[in-house]
């Protein structure tokens, strides 16, 4: 027998939630892409399934036990998604050639939601920076989902464990496990500050007309001397700020106007879309940039040369 289907019904019920299963399925997964294809699967299943949903849960969690069995299921046959600086040592000499491994398939930014996303809180209390993504990526599959229910979302163990099929015994000693492997990653999260948003902007104003104007010497202002550069898809990665304006100086600031930036949002941090100037004069996409900010200045640049992403914030190709 078919069961006829409350669309208005369904909306009402779940619409609400697609913003935070997308956060959820990026911290699991790594990538804004599979996280929108999981999201998308999760509401089509429920979909089919809602004419049996009788309300035992809330339809939150009846739609995040969904969207976390499609995660581990996917996890399953994928490998992790890393950071430069998890496969190796920074490199030491800025003259150092950028290499590449087409194996490695890397870790993406999350694009923020627009401004008033209820979700958007969410990005920014925990969850999606992206050295706590990329640290969670060497935690298992299950691991990562009861670190992001407990720790991010602040679920009871109760509550994760019914999204789960686990004990809430098993939950928390699943979590002690989590916390221990995080590590330092944890800590170093702990430590950071985000900006409020008038002094976010300035800096990252700063940061853009310095890069803009090939300002070397504005840009050492701006970083912590102990700034981290990661650059996927290349492997080779820079520690400390002497190496980080040694690279840049001598392969992106070589003369004013060589970029163009344009402020976005991503892992709730700041970051910018990047154009590059070609020899016709057209600035094409280059890729995004992400900022880390501690104590009021620049302590990681991880840079995505994908020409592709400052289409996923929704700017053009040419800029």
């Amino acid at each position: 027998m078919t069961v006829e289907v409350d669309e208005g019904e369904f909306v009402r019920l779940t619409g609400r939630y697609r913003r935070e299963l997308l956060v959820f399925c990026y911290s699991m997964l790594g990538s804004a892409e599979d996280a929108e294809d999981l999201v998308q699967e999760t509401y089509l299943r429920a979909w089919r399934s809602f004419g049996g949903f009788e309300g035992r849960s809330s339809p939150r969690t009846w739609l995040y036990r969904i969207a976390t069995n499609r995660c581990l299921t996917a996890l399953e046959r994928r490998e992790r998604r890393p950071m430069p600086s998890g496969l190796g040592g920074p490199a030491e000499d800025p003259e150092t050639p950028l290499t590449t491994d087409p194996r490695v398939v890397w870790l993406q930014p999350l694009p923020e939601g627009m401004p008033g996303d209820p979700a958007a809180v969410v990005e920014r209390r925990a969850g999606v920076r992206l050295a706590l993504v990329a640290a969670m990526q060497h935690l298992s599959a299950r691991q990562r989902a009861v670190l992001i229910l407990r720790e991010v979302l602040a679920w009871r163990a109760a509550e994760a464990a019914e999204v789960l099929g686990m004990t809430p015994t098993a939950v928390n000693s699943a979590l002690q496990h989590a916390r221990a492997r995080l590590g330092r990653a944890a800590a170093v999260e702990e430590e950071l500050t985000e900006p409020a948003e008038a002094g976010r902007r300035a800096l990252l104003g700063r940061y853009v007309t310095a890069f803009e104007n090939a300002d070397v010497a504005g840009l050492v202002t701006l970083l912590h001397e102990d700034a981290v550069m990661e650059m996927p898809p290349y492997l080779t990665w820079f520690a400390g700020r002497a190496a980080v304006i040694g690279f840049l100086e001598r392969n992106c600031l070589r003369t004013p106007g060589g970029f163009r930036m344009v402020p976005v949002s991503a892992n709730g941090q700041p970051a910018v879309a990047v154009y590059e100037r070609e020899p016709d004069g057209a600035y094409r996409a280059h890729g995004v940039q992400v900022l880390t900010v501690r104590g009021g200045a620049i302590s990681r640049l991880d840079t995505f040369l994908d020409p592709g992403l400052p289409a996923a914030f929704g700017l053009p190709a040419t800029a």
